[in-house]
């Protein structure tokens, strides 16, 4: 081997490192750069809409989860839930959710909901904000056919959010907007094309 070829082999060894190191230090400045274009947990927070997945939800499962700060409840109702919305219409307030800013008109039905195995209700009471508590238990002797309960002031609302009468809450639990991206994910903060 001449020096020639020795000079050209080492050229070539030196040409293929730095290649090599400028694409893997390419890779480590990417990463973080690209990393960073994802929207932070706190802008999450603070608007950016929540996927929420429902596939492995079983019937009488609620998922809780943050929304701009605020508690959003999943309630996936099962067939006797749904059955007992009706049961108590004539001890509701609104229960034909006429308060408009309660929820999008795609909520502005007996369900209030897009699909009505599930019910996506902000957590917070329209009272003061207090977080009612879930109690999907019967108990006809009370009148009650389960829903949500604010131990705070007494508010009571039914499994579709809504409020009965007599109690401090003046309005129905807020549907926050929301689709279903898939059938087993849930968008919320978005509505543009709800299914």
């Amino acid at each position: 081997m001449t020096e020639d070829d020795l000079d050209r082999n080492r050229r070539h060894f030196l040409t293929v490192a730095t290649a090599v190191t400028g694409v893997v230090g390419a890779g480590f400045v990417a990463v973080p750069f690209i990393s960073s274009l994802k929207p932070s947990a706190r802008a999450q927070a603070l608007g950016a809409p929540v996927e929420v997945p429902i596939g492995s939800m079983q019937p009488g499962e609620m998922l809780r989860v943050l929304w701009r700060g605020k508690l959003v409840f999943v309630l996936r109702r099962t067939e006797a839930m749904l059955s007992r919305l009706t049961e108590t219409v004539d001890q509701l307030r609104d229960p034909d959710s006429a308060e408009v800013d309660q929820q999008p008109d795609y909520a502005v039905n007996d369900t209030r909901s897009v699909r009505p195995e599930f019910l996506v209700v902000e957590g917070s009471c329209t009272h003061l904000g207090c977080a009612p508590l879930e109690d999907f238990d019967v108990r006809p002797a009370e009148g009650w056919g389960g829903g949500f309960f604010c131990p705070c002031h007494g508010s009571k609302f039914d499994l579709a959010g809504r409020v009965f009468k007599g109690v401090p809450a003046p309005t129905n639990l807020r549907v926050p907007p929301h689709r279903f991206v898939r059938d087993d994910l849930i968008l919320i903060g978005q509505d543009s094309g709800a299914a």
